[in-house]
């Protein structure tokens, strides 16, 4: 039977994965994001039973119309990423949700949360437990399944094991790396949320999501990097506490500083899960941890090739699978009086003899030490001094998607352990513009 159904934060990670789930069964589906163009880049602009909506529960807003013949409610917000602040971001933003959901005619929310611990004082697992509590306050019924790592290509969690796997032979650790969870495939966690659908329970359910073993963390890691024919070595240390840990994260992990930090607070304790009821309720063959891993492997390739990530054949031919899945980025953000014609102008004149537009001396060292190891980077080219097209060559560079007065990306063409992108985006805001370069 078609219902439906609102997917709240379809942009994240579980969200993304999700909306598709959902279609493919023959629903209508309202995804809603923070970024629009985020979700219109997954190839999601044109589909008959999928609506698009813009929504930052950040801002004071009437969300009365989005609840408007709405059957089901996926709720998959959190606050990670925000900053320091997050929990209390988090729960203003589940605040105002819950409000205008009491207010409206839905019968069924589905809520993902985390596992939880009584001896923890994690702030992220604190959030994920209010946010439950306060989409319980709505008055509506509210199924909320509390799960652990999941195996699956851009799972925060399961990326910085992938990083520390790929890059630490040796690992020195906190102690927790001995706390138990249990992890779960994607493909596993998805099944449960979309049968959700299908046996909406008459009450506020809380119900545990558990892989088919718990697993400490440093036994996760280990077979982790068996599956992919490397080996570690795994010492915890006492004194390491996990707040000492999170200094060194930026340079292990391509996760965000800000996801891995809060993660890294829930790990100091065991998250264990029963999850005999939900099998009970929504019976599947669980996935092993090793075939899990593979899945995720084989799901990287799908991946990347979207519009999201490589834009370009020649960007997936140099992939690997030891890179990182969040991209590292570095960058700066003008407000400006000029045009967006007049910035386009400017963009494109980028490489040659005009350079970088900033730090061209630095540039210009790294093009030297290109071409001390047998690159190209010396040699100037443009097929035109002024204007741009997809598919050109600027230098060592090339145009692998160009969007008129508004967006430039080069492929980075010097040799380098990983790839690289070089972003020009161009907004206009009314009464000024903005131009990131990045």
């Amino acid at each position: 039977m078609s219902r439906n159904i609102l997917v709240v934060g379809a942009s994240g990670y579980i969200g993304s994965h999700l909306v598709p789930n959902l279609l493919n069964l023959g629903h209508h589906v309202t995804a809603t994001g923070r970024n629009l163009k985020l979700l219109e880049k997954r190839g999601w602009g044109n589909i008959d039973n999928l609506e698009l909506v813009g929504l930052d529960l950040e801002l004071e807003q009437d969300l009365t119309d989005l609840f408007i013949n709405i059957d089901t409610v996926y709720f998959l917000v959190h606050g990670m990423n925000h900053g320091h602040d997050f929990i209390e971001f988090e729960l203003d933003c589940a605040r105002q949700f819950s409000h205008y959901l009491g207010l409206s005619a839905v019968q069924h929310v589905v809520y993902l949360g985390a596992l939880q611990s009584q001896t923890s004082s994690s702030k992220h697992l604190i959030a994920r437990k209010e946010t439950g509590n306060i989409l319980r306050d709505s008055g509506k019924c509210i199924t909320e399944l509390r799960a652990g790592i999941i195996i699956g290509p851009g799972s925060a969690a399961f990326e910085v094991m992938q990083d520390f796997v790929y890059h630490l032979p040796i690992m020195l650790t906190p102690s927790w790396v001995t706390s138990h969870n249990s992890p779960i495939a994607l493909r596993n966690l998805l099944y449960y949320l979309t049968e959700l659908i299908e046996c909406p329970p008459d009450h506020n359910l809380i119900l545990d999501v558990a892989g088919p073993e718990q697993m400490t963390y440093k036994d996760q890691m280990v077979r982790l990097s068996k599956v992919h024919g490397k080996t570690i070595r795994v010492i915890p240390l006492k004194w390491l506490s996990p707040k000492m840990a999170t200094y060194w994260l930026r340079f292990i992990t391509s996760v965000p500083t800000n996801i891995a930090r809060a993660l890294i607070g829930g790990l100091s304790c065991d998250l264990l899960a029963d999850g005999r009821e939900l099998q009970r309720r929504m019976p599947q063959h669980l996935i092993s941890y090793e075939d899990a891993i593979q899945e995720a492997l084989a799901m990287n390739t799908d991946v990347v090739n979207s519009e999201i990530w490589g834009f370009d054949p020649d960007a997936l031919l140099r992939w690997q699978t030891g890179y990182g899945y969040f991209p590292k980025q570095a960058g700066y953000t003008l407000k400006t009086d000029a045009s967006c014609e007049d910035l386009w102008r400017q963009v494109q004149l980028v490489g040659g003899e005009e350079g970088y537009f900033y730090a061209n001396g630095l540039w210009r060292i790294r093009e030297w030490m290109d071409a001390m190891i047998g690159g190209n980077a010396l040699k100037r080219y443009r097929r035109d001094p002024q204007q741009l097209q997809l598919g050109d060559q600027i230098d060592s560079w090339k145009v692998i998607s160009l969007e008129k007065n508004h967006f430039l990306s080069l492929l980075f063409g010097m040799k380098a352990p990983g790839l690289g992108r070089l972003e020009f985006t161009i907004e206009d805001c009314g009464d000024h513009r903005t131009i990131d370069i990045r």
